[in-house]
């Protein structure tokens, strides 16, 4: 992205995990200054660059009136706060109307958009507004939902949440498969006791190499200053599952789901980090949006290596600063690895289907890695300890 530029502002990284230690390492890259809001055990705490939040005790993350009293303690004059989830992201639209509105500056959309983004239902009706193509999605309320679905002239269908994040962490998965009406009968009654809203979608087929993201930034002007195209190669686990290996490709290649992201994002005045996904369907080619995150995204480092830091355009975004628009040369055919990830799904697959071994091995010799790096190698190894000692326990 240029020369190092060495700013003084810090920021404070709201998340955890990978994501949270992407975007602490992306700021780095830029010359920020950054903490990290998290708790004390996460894998961002063993980076080289991790700070807890100044105050005692430092913010573990928390949200809600937690989080608003643990920005109070925070002896800062000012900071950007820059979110790795979507209920933060959501919490945050708040900010700006509160009384911490003054100290802390983010680069965010209104709470209408993110609902809108983030709640599957409304993202699907906002969708069709547009034609954009998608998946045949249809929300189920109540019983009768079901008996009108026509799973007959569907492909293959499972149910998924309307709130992606809350069901990931409650059921451990992202989706359930229903082959029968019977079925999506019983899965509806015991998801929907438990608490959830939610839809049946018909399953896009086609391979994981057939999943594409446009990942970017539009700033406070309505300009997209970064773009950023990845295609995946490989998923952990199948089916609903994330990218476990995956690669840069040129712009070029998605010139329509970009253009539909464009639409997107104008009609709804989005500002901030973003990115989307895209699947093309084996049956006619069309490129169909699965979902779009609004905040920084699990590969963002990887994007930040390849010339498109878009936490460092969301924090000169929030300071009303100009912001930095990234090249449109990235290299290309660069890979990212998730190597834990990525070894069983390459042990699971059939030789035909994952291809010649020296090719992938290859393919990880040249990546990125996803937790680990030479320069910032505890969380890596941390991460490796953590695999180790569980395989050992079951054993034993």
């Amino acid at each position: 992205m240029g020369e190092l530029r060495q700013y003084r502002m810090p920021a404070i990284v709201l998340g955890r995990g990978a994501t949270a230690l992407g975007i602490l390492r992306s700021l780095h890259i830029a010359g920020i200054p950054a903490y990290v809001a998290c708790p004390a055990d996460d894998l961002t705490t063993h980076s080289r660059w991790f700070h807890p939040t100044p105050g005692s005790p430092p913010w573990d993350g928390s949200l809600g009136s937690r989080g608003y009293e643990a920005l109070r303690d925070i002896p800062l004059e000012h900071a950007v706060l820059i979110p790795g989830a979507d209920d933060a992201a959501l919490w945050l639209t708040g900010l700006p109307q509160s009384d911490l509105g003054a100290r802390f500056s983010l680069s965010t959309s209104s709470r209408e958009t993110q609902e809108i983004l983030q709640d599957k239902a409304r993202f699907s009706a906002h969708l069709d507004t547009l034609g954009i193509p998608k998946p045949r999605t249809y929300r189920i309320d109540t019983i009768a939902d079901i008996e009108a679905i026509p799973l007959e002239s569907l492909d293959r269908v499972f149910i998924k949440p309307v709130n992606s994040q809350q069901f990931s962490e409650v059921t451990g998965v992202k989706g359930v498969w229903v082959k029968r009406r019977e079925d999506l009968r019983e899965n509806w009654q015991r998801l929907h006791a438990q608490g959830f809203t939610l839809m049946a979608q018909e399953y896009v087929p086609g391979t994981p190499a057939d999943h594409f993201f446009v990942d970017g930034f539009r700033d406070r002007d309505g300009v997209l200053t970064g773009l950023f195209a990845r295609q995946r190669i490989r998923i952990s686990p199948p089916d609903f599952g994330n990218s476990s290996y995956c690669r840069s490709i040129p712009l070029a290649q998605v010139q329509a789901p970009i253009e539909y992201m464009t639409a997107l994002l104008a009609s709804l005045q989005y500002r901030g980090i973003f990115s989307a996904e895209f699947k093309r369907d084996a049956r006619d080619g069309v490129f169909r949006i699965l979902e779009v995150n609004t905040r920084a995204w699990t590969y963002v480092e990887f994007a930040a290596r390849c010339g498109v830091n878009v936490c460092e355009m969301a924090y000169q975004d929030a300071l009303g600063l100009p912001v930095t628009r990234s090249p449109t040369s990235y290299p290309i055919g660069a890979g990212c690895v998730d190597l834990y990830r990525d070894l069983s799904t390459v042990r699971a697959q059939s030789s035909a289907a994952r291809g010649p071994m020296l090719t992938i091995l290859g393919q990880w010799a040249s990546a990125h890695f996803h937790s680990f790096r030479l320069d910032d190698p505890r969380p890596g190894l941390r991460f490796a300890g953590q695999v180790i000692s569980q395989q050992l326990k079951r054993r034993l």
